[in-house]
């Protein structure tokens, strides 16, 4: 046999491959998934629910729908916001998109 057709055939007949070496390229794929996909996600996803959870009276608030207001009150899974002089909405505390405290001494008018 030549070398050009050991190259084509691969290992001797009576050796086998390494099992480790089968999984290899599928345990990088999700090594490296989990720091850049899924990692992040989580982080991301912590961040915003103790936010979430910090909401309190005056704080600006945006919805995912894109309302802009004041939170009024807070209750354990909504929040009272005012959008207007006379309008208020509640929402769940989960369709929050960003919370703002409201900075003392500055009025936006």
């Amino acid at each position: 046999m030549s070398f050009y057709s050991l190259f084509l055939l691969g290992a001797p007949a009576g050796e086998q491959s390494n099992p480790l070496a089968m999984f290899l390229p599928l345990i990088l794929i999700f090594v490296v998934f989990y720091f850049f996909i899924i990692r992040p996600q989580k982080k991301k996803e912590d961040q915003r629910k103790s936010m979430v959870e910090a909401v309190k009276k005056n704080d600006r608030v945006i919805t995912i729908g894109g309302i802009h207001g004041t939170v009024t009150q807070v209750d354990d899974t909504s929040v009272l916001v005012q959008v207007d002089n006379n309008t208020k909405l509640r929402f769940e505390k989960s369709s929050l998109s960003s919370v703002n405290a409201k900075e003392s001494g500055k009025e936006n008018g």
